[in-house]
């Protein structure tokens, strides 16, 4: 029986999430996976999807409602990969318990404005050029190793080689061995 693996995404959900589906692509076959919609998961119906209003959004309790919501859905431990404000939630529900066997976040926000980490295996994964990336003395003072990607910026997870370096990266760490990755499409 596959691995159950929860993806998280980042504040746009599926309304900007065409990248989304090449993660499905290379890990359907080896998880059995389940995927929220952050903005799903806080109840956000937001009429002008801007970023501001979207950022705001999570900000003024809609994290707290889907950290809510992901500990009333999530009972049993699995892996969770999430994206920007994705990780942000699945951090958060982490440290009031929810039951992970790991954490792969890429550009997780707002972490660096928090000063304890989950009691759970993680992996943090910025790009360099990400200006909402945790800074180097947050990391020291907290006992954090973060992976910085070079070159890149906030979004690297829609990246085709981010994309195929993270899935890599998650089936080497939960089957111990390397399958090979082929391109999507």
């Amino acid at each position: 029986m596959a691995e159950k693996l929860v993806i998280v995404s980042d504040m746009w959900g599926v309304k900007k999430g065409l990248w989304i589906t090449s993660y499905l692509g290379y890990l359907q076959q080896y998880f059995d996976i389940t995927f929220y919609d952050s903005q799903q998961l806080a109840n956000l119906d937001i009429v002008v999807q801007s970023e501001e209003n979207v950022h705001n959004a999570f900000v003024a309790g809609g994290i707290e409602t889907a950290v809510s919501h992901l500990l009333k859905k999530e009972k049993e431990p699995c892996y969770y990969l999430a994206f920007s404000t994705g990780g942000t939630i699945v951090w958060e529900a982490a440290k009031k318990g929810l039951p992970v066997k790991s954490l792969y976040s890429v550009s997780a926000t707002r972490i660096r404005l928090k000063n304890e980490k989950p009691n759970v295996p993680f992996q943090l994964l910025y790009g360099q050029n990400d200006q909402f990336r945790p800074s180097e003395d947050w990391s020291n003072r907290l006992g954090i190793d973060m992976e910085i990607s070079p070159n890149y910026a906030h979004t690297l997870y829609s990246d085709e080689k981010i994309i195929q370096k993270v899935c890599l990266d998650l089936l080497q760490e939960v089957t111990q061995i390397a399958p090979e990755i082929k391109k999507v499409g």
